[in-house]
């Protein structure tokens, strides 16, 4: 009965609280987003570097979380940031973060981060604008010098311990190489972080992640060296995230990519990105 008047309570207060904001639609245009005085921005909720949320608490950090707030510099807003949980695929996150809103009572946020700039991904989500691209990723296969201290390509790694992250392009093209023929030496985890972590503990001799991930955590270390490797299933060279708005919303877009522009032209986007120790590959 408590569970259910609980329930019952925040139903009213959700109810009550969108009769105040019946005036001010879901994704505000420009200028009520300039009289609130805030933008709101969804990031990833577990997606180091570009972002995390910290234990039990709120607080945010990460690439996209400080590229966020100065963007909000930029456009004189204070910024609130809506982190959320990586859907099924893109389009989940899209709908739930960008033009719908989630069915849980959450969202949407005025812009989303690091969202694929993607034709295919473009053309089957067109509630949404993709634009204003900012870094450009690829995996990398990073190995411990000491273990392996000659490299001529994946076959290197044979009979070592490779760590990946779970449900990744990096454990996707490891486990299918060459029939399958990696498939013993590779180890699981959460995050590819979660692997760089014990490749730096010595419990493994190498690891398939994103570059971005293994700078931010190795940052230059010698012991280990990094490498591109060429797969059978990993055709694209890489992929490059930028910003999406709803797509009624061509003056925030064309402000957001002003002020996007303007901190590639200052050098901030160059100095957010060294921060985390990641080398920027501008778009």
């Amino acid at each position: 009965m408590m569970v259910y008047l609980k329930r019952r309570t925040a139903l009213l207060a959700a109810i009550a609280w969108s009769g105040m904001l019946l005036s001010w639609p879901a994704h505000a245009d420009l200028d009520k987003i300039r009289t609130l005085g805030s933008l709101s921005v969804g990031v990833y909720d577990d997606n180091l570097p570009y972002s995390k949320k910290a234990g039990g608490s709120k607080a945010l950090s990460g690439i996209d979380v400080d590229v966020a707030e100065a963007l909000g510099r930029k456009m004189g807003l204070k910024v609130s940031f809506l982190p959320f949980p990586a859907g099924e695929n893109l389009g989940d996150d899209l709908r739930n973060m960008v033009w719908k809103g989630h069915y849980l009572g959450y969202g949407p946020a005025d812009v989303m981060l690091h969202v694929p700039v993607d034709p295919l991904l473009m053309n089957q989500n067109p509630q949404v604008t993709i634009f204003a691209p900012y870094h450009t990723d690829s995996v990398r296969l990073v190995r411990s010098v000491a273990s392996v201290p000659q490299f001529n390509g994946i076959a290197s790694m044979a009979g070592k311990k490779i760590g990946v992250e779970k449900i990744s392009i990096s454990a996707m093209v490891l486990l299918g190489e060459e029939n399958g023929r990696y498939r013993d030496d590779v180890r699981i985890f959460p995050t590819g972080v979660d692997a760089l972590e014990k490749l730096k503990a010595g419990e493994l001799d190498g690891v398939l992640a994103s570059r971005s991930e293994i700078e931010s955590v190795l940052r230059d270390d010698p012991r280990f060296e990094m490498r591109e490797v060429t797969f059978q299933r990993l055709p694209r060279k890489g992929w490059t995230a930028g910003l999406a708005v709803k797509k009624d919303n061509p003056e925030l877009a064309s402000a957001l990519k002003e002020a996007m522009d303007s901190l590639f032209a200052s050098g901030e986007m160059l100095r957010i990105f060294a921060k985390h120790g990641v080398q920027i590959v501008k778009p």
